[in-house]
């Protein structure tokens, strides 16, 4: 009885989106991996409706005021299993190479290495404004390769198919230079967390 009062009184609408973003997740993993033209149109869907939570839930929080603990930790966290789930199911379709997504796990590990640290000393590290642009980027170039793959499927654009993967890496490569700014970034701002600074 005591956890699900506590339960329901976490759940605010904000964390609620944030929940659906990661049930999302599922589905766009599932219609990503069916072939045909239709399925990667409802991938696409799918994860613009993620996207367009990983927006809302921020502004349903900061709209009411109703920013908690449990928001904080799961947003960003939410938004991993999101992009990290399209990277990894483009490299196993061999749109991306393996390194460029090893590098943005990376990053993700150490960051959320860090807001663990935080947690066991009673403090909670909610994102930054340059992991949120990093975040838009990523969703960017998830959008891109889907377009990409839309594109492909239909038969459209084979013969510019080199001037379209080109594109993408450049695209990636990017988004690689984002990631680990945002990430050297956060771990400069929160070095006291990890360095026993007073």
């Amino acid at each position: 009885m005591l956890m699900n009062t506590i339960w329901q009184a976490t759940m605010n609408l904000a964390n609620k989106l944030t929940i659906s973003r990661i049930v999302l997740t599922g589905f766009f993993i599932l219609f990503l991996f069916i072939r045909g033209p239709g399925a990667k149109f409802m991938a696409m869907a799918i994860f613009l409706a993620a996207c367009v939570t990983d927006y809302y839930d921020g502004y349903m929080a900061r709209k009411t005021g109703d920013i908690t603990s449990f928001g904080k930790l799961m947003d960003p966290i939410a938004d991993k299993i999101l992009i990290l789930g399209a990277f990894l199911a483009f490299v196993e379709m061999e749109i991306i190479p393996a390194w460029i997504v090893m590098v943005i796990i990376a990053r993700e590990l150490v960051i959320t290495g860090i807001r663990i640290l935080a947690l066991s000393q009673k403090k909670v590290l909610s994102a930054e404004v340059g992991g949120k642009h990093k975040t838009v980027s990523q969703m960017v170039a998830v959008i891109s390769i889907l377009i990409f793959l839309i594109i492909r499927d239909l038969g459209f654009g084979i013969r510019y198919k080199e001037y379209f993967e080109i594109g993408l890496h450049v695209l990636m490569i990017i988004v690689v230079a984002m990631t680990l700014t945002s990430g050297i970034s956060y771990m400069i701002k929160n070095r006291e967390i990890f360095m026993g600074d007073k």
